[in-house]
């Protein structure tokens, strides 16, 4: 599999264990020495910052998808290859996903959860076909993943389902957990109810 864009999910908080920062700081780095386009949330501080911070030090293609109230409030990053205002924050996950090869999440809140949860909700639709990678760094995805166990072993979702989703953890193996995630089809409606 070719590799030429990834979304990548991730906070903007600033108040979190620097082992966070340092992996989004990674993964922006090895994305770029790849010749990997970012497309991001936007944003200039925390793992967003890292995030775009470590791909323009290696010469990358960062992308920021950021709503305009978020742009009046002067939060995104200054220095991206590009940055594309939006009316909402339903248009920026829109747009952050259109065309990726590949989802990435990094640790984060709430918005970084509903990123990742409606990946996977689109992907059990068939609607969106291609990998989806957590990056497990200190097991933060832990409560999430065993919430998704708990989803199948109640039957609200399929066992097949969990192929669709991929963890690692460290950024230096997500391209080969791109390159080696299970093929998901659009016939994977069929099961998308249970």
């Amino acid at each position: 599999m070719t590799i030429h864009r990834v979304c990548v999910y991730c906070a903007s908080s600033r108040q979190i264990d620097a082992a966070y920062l340092d992996a989004a700081n990674r993964l922006g780095r090895m994305l770029a020495r790849n010749s990997i386009a970012i497309v991001y949330g936007g944003g200039a501080v925390g793992l967003m910052g890292q995030l775009a911070d470590g791909a323009l030090a290696e010469g990358g293609e960062v992308i920021g998808i950021l709503p305009k109230f978020m742009h009046e409030l002067e939060w995104g990053h200054p220095r991206l290859s590009e940055l594309r205002l939006v009316n909402d924050l339903h248009e920026r996950k829109r747009l952050m996903i259109d065309g990726a090869d590949a989802v990435v999440a990094l640790p984060g809140g709430s918005g970084t959860l509903d990123e990742l949860f409606e990946a996977i909700s689109l992907k059990r639709l068939g609607l969106f076909l291609n990998p989806i990678v957590m990056v497990n760094v200190r097991d933060f995805f832990r409560p999430a993943l065993d919430l998704l166990e708990r989803c199948i072993e109640e039957r609200f979702m399929d066992p097949r389902h969990r192929s669709m989703w991929t963890v690692i953890q460290t950024p230096e193996e997500v391209i080969a957990a791109i390159g080696s995630a299970p093929p998901w089809s659009a016939d994977a409606r069929s099961f998308a109810a249970i």
